[in-house]
């Protein structure tokens, strides 16, 4: 794949082809292994770093999470009562992960689907441009624990089942926005900043006003 990366960065930048398309021609392009190594060839980052930085906010989100005022706000006041129960470290980082958006003033929906085996997955990601599908036996648990399936939905289309968990989704879904060059959604891109900026550590020192205001809070 680094002797093809050349013309395949031109293709995808100056042709712009839709992503169904770009999993027919390139296949191999489509699994975790080779996304973290075209995400390494394109930013000089380890994509895997990602988790670095998630861990190293992990605390202090949680503890931002608490500290506002989420009354009206059921769905997190369920993920932080969920977390309660089972304070793992894994679902703690699932927790963030679902709490990022609504920290951010954003809404997680878009982005996010939850839907049992039986439930029809095509009706689901209609329309869906870029997005997370979990399949879990039981959707009305707002933390997950266990999963059925954990897709990657772009275009409308799935281009990647069976990962591990939300959070390695949220991870591939990163890098997969860096290697097909494709923008953040408009009403999740301060969620995506979040990502980008201050786990990825890219152009952290160019924050948007709103990622800089979370910024200070969270280093200071």
């Amino acid at each position: 794949m680094s002797g093809t990366f050349a013309l395949r960065r031109k293709e995808i930048v100056e042709e712009e082809p839709p992503v169904v398309e770009m999993k027919d021609r390139w296949p191999a392009l489509f699994t975790e292994r080779q996304i973290v190594k075209e995400f390494t060839r394109l930013m000089s980052v380890n994509l895997n770093s990602f988790y670095e930085g998630l861990d190293g906010n992990l605390q202090k989100l949680l503890l931002l999470y608490r500290s506002r005022c989420f009354d009206g706000n059921k769905e997190m006041m369920a993920l932080l009562d969920s977390l309660d129960r089972d304070p793992s470290n894994q679902r703690k980082r699932t927790a963030v992960l679902l709490g990022l958006p609504w920290c951010m003033k954003e809404k997680p929906f878009p982005l996010l689907k939850m839907c049992e085996p039986t439930d029809c997955e095509d009706d689901l990601i209609k329309g869906m441009l870029v997005g997370i599908l979990l399949v879990l036996e039981d959707v009305s648990e707002p933390l997950p624990s266990s999963y059925q399936d954990v897709a990657i939905v772009l275009e409308a289309n799935v281009v990647i089942r069976h990962l591990c968990d939300l959070p390695s989704a949220f991870m591939t879904l990163m890098g997969l926005m860096y290697v097909l060059n494709l923008n953040y959604p408009k009403d999740l891109k301060y969620t995506f900043e979040v990502i980008q900026r201050l786990f990825l550590g890219i152009g952290i020192d160019s924050c948007s006003a709103r990622v800089h205001s979370l910024k200070n809070t969270l280093f200071k």
